[in-house]
């Protein structure tokens, strides 16, 4: 992880190839869903229908965020712990309580 040429509080991570792939496709699924409701609004389509596609997209996005979070816990916070920088746990106490 490194920070931003640019900026302090800008951080970066590197990520492999697969990695980044799976993420991206899982992003692209979901604008794919969000784009199908909007269709369906466009169209005037039954309510509990959208309601059910909103919730496939609501737990789209959950599986995206537990796929982030178990990526950042197994490489960034670990790194952290070894290298002795406690503070990402406490990064990670806050990011959980904004998260749940």
């Amino acid at each position: 992880m490194k920070n931003c040429t640019n900026c302090e509080n800008c951080k970066h991570k590197q990520r492999d190839e697969n990695q980044k792939k799976l993420l991206l496709n899982r992003l692209r699924r979901l604008e794919g869903q969000l784009r199908g409701l909007q269709n369906m609004v466009e169209n005037d389509r039954y309510c509990v229908d959208i309601l059910i596609q909103t919730q496939a997209a609501k737990k789209a996005l959950d599986s995206f965020m537990r796929l982030m979070l178990s990526d950042h816990i197994k490489t960034c916070v670990a790194q952290g712990i070894r290298e002795g920088n406690d503070e990402v746990i406490e990064e990670l106490t806050t990011t959980l309580y904004k998260l749940y």
